[in-house]
């Protein structure tokens, strides 16, 4: 569990079905190249996270790319579920 200003994120690692969900097993994608859910972080500064991150073991799809209003990348976690990490440049009109 995370907690991120008044909020918590849990990040759970799957299962079987429970009373709630009975036909739903909760499992990573089976494939790395489709993507099945979408979890975006929004950083200060995707650069410097990029390069710390990097310098701790994190292995990047690519360095930090410039699009509308914003500069992304992406990586991946354990179970192979791809997480955007980016800045927000541009305010959106």
């Amino acid at each position: 569990m995370l907690r991120i200003a008044n909020s918590w994120l849990i990040i759970n690692k799957g299962g079987g079905p429970t009373d709630d969900k009975p036909a739903v097993t909760a499992a990573p994608p089976k494939s790395s190249d489709t993507l099945t859910m979408a979890l975006n972080l929004r950083v200060a500064d995707v650069h410097a996270c990029y390069d710390l991150w990097r310098s701790r073991g994190a292995e990047f799809l690519t360095e930090p790319k410039v699009h509308a209003g914003e500069t992304r990348c992406y990586i991946r976690d354990p179970d192979g579920y791809l997480i955007e990490v980016g800045q927000m440049t541009a305010s959106a009109s």
